[in-house]
């Protein structure tokens, strides 16, 4: 597959936030949840420009993004989006690996991931185990699978 990867750039946080949010509604979700959950989903241009989001692009089109706050012994995935068209192609599968490699090279034991109840059989599809539930930070009630990945040993 002909993915090319690389940091994102502070000019483009919206168009960063704009894929999180098709990404979020091809699941099907109401306009009202959409809403609710917008600001969770918008990416600042500091984000942008701190190292810690990465994009899958082909012929300079980005595909989706992930993004991994490193750190050891556990890492974080943040967030993992991928433009709707281009899912099911195998870049959100790229996307994942290049991220779990980043945390593992280093030294991260885990990766911990609070999951969109929709994208929970795709990460335990690649190893993510549900260690728990933890609450929405946009939606009251409403509980997120808390997964993590065992990475291997050194």
């Amino acid at each position: 597959m002909d993915i090319e990867f690389r940091t994102t750039r502070a000019d483009e946080a919206p168009f960063i936030s704009d894929l999180a949010m098709r990404s979020k509604a091809h699941w099907g979700y109401s306009a009202e949840f959409l809403e609710a959950i917008r600001d969770e989903l918008t990416y600042s241009p500091q984000v942008c420009a701190s190292g810690t989001l990465v994009v899958a692009e082909r012929s300079n089109r980005i595909l989706g993004f992930y993004r991994l706050i490193e750190s050891v012994p556990e890492s974080r995935l943040e967030s993992l989006f991928i433009d709707p068209p281009a899912i099911g192609t195998g870049v959100g599968r790229a996307l994942l690996q290049r991220a779990l490699l980043a945390a593992e090279a280093l030294g991260a034991r885990t990766v911990a991931l609070e999951a969109d109840p929709n994208a929970e059989s795709f990460y335990a599809r690649f190893g993510a185990v549900r260690v728990g539930e933890i609450p929405s930070a946009s939606i009251p009630g409403r509980m997120l699978p808390h997964m993590r990945f065992d990475l291997p040993a050194a």
